[in-house]
């Protein structure tokens, strides 16, 4: 008999992994599950639901019938992505660590593991494809992609590409655009074909224990706690004024790493006699002066770009694509926006300058610019501060 392929799934104590681990199971594979432990500052904190989480992992592996392992990444964690995340907050600017923890941990730390148990995959229940081209895909595990067997255009190597997932509102390719070609030629998605209803509804159906479970949201290590309070702990408060592009003081802030771009809530800041009773949103920061830029109204030409830099690239396929392909792009500027188009450029030193048909709102220095070409996402890069004075 032949054997039956390994595949170890990463499994969170949420509904996605935990179905993700059924259907691989159902296919046939030799399924073990792995929860990672990638926080323990203050895991007995109210805020922290590592050990919930591992309980409701424990649950679903009983109920599915596989092994389950637990594994401590938090030293990598720490070293990998938290500290990435102080050093941007400290710089003015707004990091995505779910961008590095997938890319340091779950798709490195994770994938290391795994290998080593002898795993032939891996799998997690992000929203995402991958679609594999070239040197017989018929090896690459049930699910993993299409089934045609075409070269890829040089006629050499597989390639694996990221695809978007079919559920437009819950993919995730976003998060997972800096993963190489090495880190997704042994990945499997098997949501990444199915709607989020269908999930909850194929968990519910097989009993699976956390088929109703509330969906993690905010940073893992932050949890529910209040943003401000955590950045304390690791950040000094360094108050200074609030000021208009004019350079009105119209308020106080508590310290500019505890604001981003666009930010409205807990600005603290009235009408005034010219903007009337509308909203204030974050449009700049001064971090010679230690002041925060602000301006009245969503729609202020201040909080709008049609371009937007990005530094630090990444290419999923190794290299950037060609000119034409450049200039006829898909962006997002932050998580849930859809694609705007836009023509990209390289400079000599490795910038890319994005030029958006339409402009676009907010874009935040230290999150991302995600490119895509249709459903393909190609890669990106790191959000930098536009030229000339804050906001």
């Amino acid at each position: 008999m032949a054997r039956r392929r390994k595949v170890v799934v990463g499994m969170s104590g949420g509904v996605d992994s935990s179905v993700a681990a059924w259907l691989l199971k159902q296919q046939g594979f030799d399924v073990v599950g792995l929860f990672m432990k990638n926080w323990e500052d203050d895991d007995t904190d109210e805020h922290c639901t590592t050990r919930a989480d591992l309980v409701d992992a424990a649950s679903v592996a009983d109920v599915i019938g596989i092994e389950l392992e637990a594994v401590n990444f938090a030293a990598e964690y720490r070293e990998r992505v938290f500290a990435r995340f102080l050093t941007e907050y400290r710089a003015g600017r707004t990091p995505n660590p779910d961008v590095l923890c997938n890319s340091e941990i779950k798709f490195r730390a994770f994938l290391d593991h795994a290998l080593a148990l002898g795993a032939d995959a891996i799998a997690t229940g992000h929203y995402a494809r991958v679609r594999r081209v070239g040197a017989d895909r018929a090896r690459a595990p049930r699910g993993a992609g299409d089934s045609s067997h075409e070269q890829d255009a040089a006629g050499g190597a597989p390639r694996v590409a990221l695809l978007k997932a079919l559920d437009a509102g819950k993919d995730q390719s976003y998060f997972l655009h800096r993963l190489t070609q090495a880190q997704l030629a042994p990945v499997l998605f098997p949501l990444g074909e199915m709607h989020k209803r269908d999930v909850r509804a194929i968990a519910k159906r097989e009993g699976i224990p956390t088929w109703a479970k509330k969906d993690s949201t905010g940073i893992c290590f932050i949890g529910e706690r209040p943003f401000r309070e955590f950045l304390a702990r690791y950040l000094p408060r360094t108050p200074g004024p609030m000021v208009t592009p004019e350079g009105v003081e119209v308020g106080r802030h508590e310290g500019l790493a505890y604001y981003t771009l666009g930010q409205r809530q807990g600005l603290g800041i009235g009408g005034t006699k010219d903007g009337g009773a509308e909203p204030w949103f974050v449009a700049g920061k001064d971090m010679v002066a230690n002041a925060l830029v602000v301006v009245q109204g969503h729609d202020h030409p201040r909080l709008y770009r049609d371009t937007v830099d990005a530094t630090d690239l990444h290419w999923i396929d190794g290299a950037a694509p060609a000119a034409d392909t450049l200039a006829r792009l898909g962006a997002k500027t932050r998580y849930r926006m859809p694609d705007a188009p836009c023509a990209v450029t390289l400079d000599a030193t490795g910038t890319a300058h994005a030029a958006f048909a339409t402009p676009q709102w907010a874009p935040t220095p230290g999150q991302y610019l995600v490119l895509y070409e249709g459903d393909v996402c190609l890669g990106g890069g790191v959000i930098v501060a536009p030229p000339g004075p804050p906001g």
